[in-house]
């Protein structure tokens, strides 16, 4: 682990299947991220689609989900323009707490990735990770 790993943990009160349905199924990611073309699958590729006040759709994160063991742990590796296809690491593990989820999310491999951008990135990543978690909250309330 590199001193540029993001770290996330959120709680979530829901059960990890739910959670899990948010971070796997098109329409329910959709609701908190950029939607996906397809629900997400192990081993398939994945493209996450912004659509601009205009209409216009355009591609802004994609990689691969490299593993995914329902409802515990999903990994993907993970682009974004900036990146220039240099490719990074996300990974989502899911744990039950109380009456609820623990939400954990790791970012790795943007400083390799960025080289001299990577800071800039890593801010970029760590504040658009807050901003969806929070909407992620709003859509399973």
């Amino acid at each position: 682990m590199t001193t540029s790993t993001i770290t996330k943990t959120v709680f979530f009160n829901a059960t990890r299947e739910t959670v899990w349905s948010f971070l796997t199924e098109r329409d329910k990611i959709g609701l908190w991220f950029h939607p996906p073309k397809e629900d997400l699958a192990e081993g398939e590729d994945y493209e996450l689609i912004l659509t601009r006040d205009n209409g216009e759709k355009a591609k802004v994160c994609w990689g691969r989900v490299l593993e995914m063991q329902c409802p515990e742990k999903m990994v993907w590796s993970f682009t974004v323009n900036p990146l220039n296809g240099s490719l990074t690491t996300v990974t989502w593990v899911l744990e039950e707490v109380l009456c609820g989820t623990r939400l954990t999310l790791t970012h790795e491999g943007v400083e390799a990735a960025a080289g001299e951008a990577a800071m800039d990135l890593i801010l970029s990543f760590d504040a658009g990770w807050d901003e969806h978690f929070a909407s992620m909250r709003k859509a399973l309330s």
